[in-house]
């Protein structure tokens, strides 16, 4: 596709999205689209991090496909907002302890590497969306608030500050309704960012007058020039408001803070971006995600078992549903995105998800093998080290070598490093019972009878030959189902499960037929007669 109508059918959910900023910017007579994400400085980027950037990507560039305008990605962090409390995970906390309640970009830097804590985690923050090559401008909000940009959002806000109260005083108590101000002056004495009641607020004079509980002294700050900040929901409708945001994702726990946002950016006079919902992440046994609970699955442990692209496939699929984020679902999401990866090349369509995450067609030769098959290769022959896999995988296909297949070059590499941390210890093989062992010296007895045959065919109709003797072998009671159409019968799912169980020790894999094309036949054969020998009753 080239011409911008052809993806105007694409049902492509960043295709949707797109349609939405199209029709806004269209609405508002601009030329340009501004997307946005936002952060809280105080702790790390992880793997909701990607997900957020890397949605709100597709997205950009579908509407770039879409229309052919220009457009910006701001990365907005929130490091004008007060430290709350201490991390766990810095060094130098008793230092960071005598600076709560102080911007982030106010406070040194524990670790001593940067002009602040704040720069230093927006350091760390730009490294990690660097690392992955997304498209971005960071934007202070330190910068912002003390550079001016906002100076004429915040005197508006000032303006209108009983009417951006009543949008919020609903959702508080009585203690708290009492004393919220939208606006949070910097003591002009302990650099502190103070949550008290605003007593006059005067938009001609810039100036807010409140006093200081501790010390009784009234103080009269400027609402401009950085000396105050917006309170958190008042300082997103500011933001969207001052700069123009046309687009904003967010998590399902925000959908209250988006609404009233977007009711006090109304109240500024403008109107809120177009937003999207996504849903959070469960773990394994379907709770919730929570740092403090240690139950989730990081960026990092994610990135050593598997290329970067397939955590981008598993944020793809359906981002506002929930989904089980555990170690179990990372072979799956190699394997769908190497499955889409060649679709893309043979028939390159923005309906692909690996369209997007590759941003268009793609000549990446990808992988011949899928992941769960190089996993069970490695789980037979014990392998700890790459070298090993390749002999087999260049044996299977000589074509493929790291250097013509990069992504197989990587899939090895991860192959092994998850084998060895996640499978060897789960490994389990149980004995054969006396029906799955007489089917499997079937077709043991098979794959010898013909294996000179097998070994001549190319290696995807190898693999065909030899999945269509994996059914014969197991077209037996208590393997048989009934067939269809009046066809020959069918083969229960416990013949396969039957050979992972016994000869591989795991509960499950992909097709045995690709599995013994790779693993060869020879060894196939002498994998089941040693699988049966260690079981007499199986004899």
């Amino acid at each position: 596709m080239s011409d911008t109508a052809d993806y105007a059918a694409v049902r492509a959910w960043p295709f949707e999205e797109a349609r939405k900023v199209a029709a806004r910017v269209a609405a508002s007579g601009k030329g340009s689209a501004l997307f946005e994400t936002g952060y809280g400085p105080s702790g790390l980027p992880h793997i909701g991090t990607f997900g957020e950037v890397a949605r709100t990507t597709w997205v950009r560039n579908a509407f770039t496909r879409l229309t052919g305008l220009p457009s910006r990605l701001v990365a907005f962090s929130d490091d004008m907002d007060g430290l709350r409390k201490v991390p766990d995970n810095v060094p130098n906390k008793e230092m960071l302890a005598s600076h709560l309640g102080k911007p982030v970009t106010a406070i040194p830097d524990p670790f001593g590497t940067h002009e602040s804590f704040g720069h230093h985690n927006n350091a760390r923050l730009r490294a990690f969306l660097d690392q992955f090559g997304f498209e971005y401008e960071f934007a202070s909000s330190s910068d912002y608030y003390r550079s001016g940009r906002f100076d004429a959002a915040l005197i508006r806000m000032a303006e209108r500050h009983e009417e951006v109260r009543q949008v919020i005083l609903p959702t508080l108590g009585p203690d708290r309704r009492a004393t919220y101000s939208p606006f949070l002056p910097i003591h002009p004495r302990t650099g502190v960012v103070m949550q008290v009641p605003m007593e006059e607020v005067h938009p001609d004079r810039d100036e807010l007058v409140w006093t200081d509980p501790a010390t009784g002294e009234r103080f009269a700050t400027r609402i401009t020039g950085g000396h105050c900040k917006a309170q958190w929901k008042a300082d997103w409708a500011l933001r969207w408001h001052a700069l123009g945001v046309d687009y904003e994702m967010s998590g399902k726990d925000l959908i209250d803070s988006v609404r009233l946002s977007g009711q006090i950016c109304r109240v500024l006079g403008s109107e809120p971006p177009v937003g999207f919902t996504y849903e959070l992440f469960l773990d394994e046994e379907g709770t919730k995600i929570s740092k403090s609970k240690g139950n989730g699955l990081s960026i990092e442990e994610w990135l050593h078992y598997a290329p970067p692209e397939s955590l981008a496939q598993f944020m793809y699929n359906q981002p506002q549903r929930a989904k089980r984020l555990f170690f179990d679902v990372i072979p799956r999401a190699v394997d769908e995105y190497v499955q889409n990866l060649d679709r893309l090349r043979t028939a390159p369509s923005p309906d692909n998800p690996a369209w997007h995450i590759q941003n268009g067609p793609t000549n990446d030769p990808g992988s011949p093998i899928s992941f769960t098959m190089l996993l069970n290769l490695a789980s037979v022959i014990n392998a700890d080290n790459p070298e090993m896999l390749w002999g087999f995988l260049q044996r299977y296909a000589p074509g493929v070598t790291p250097e013509s297949h990069p992504l197989v070059a990587r899939l090895v590499e991860r192959a092994v490093a998850y084998y060895r941390d996640r499978v060897v210890p789960e490994k389990r093989h149980r004995p054969a019972t006396p029906a799955e062992a007489e089917a499997m010296r079937a077709l043991a007895a098979m794959l010898r009878d013909r294996i000179e045959d097998l070994e001549r065919l190319p290696p995807d109709e190898r693999a065909k030959a030899i999945q269509d003797l994996v059914y014969d072998a197991g077209r037996r009671e208590p393997f048989l189902e009934p067939a269809k159409d009046g066809g020959r019968p069918g083969v229960s799912r416990a013949w396969f499960n039957a050979l992972y169980q016994v000869l591989l020790g795991q509960p499950e894999g992909p097709r045995f037929g690709g599995f013994v094309a790779l693993y060869g036949i020879a060894g196939t054969i002498g994998l089941i007669e040693t699988a049966l020998a260690r079981d007499p009753a199986a004899a």
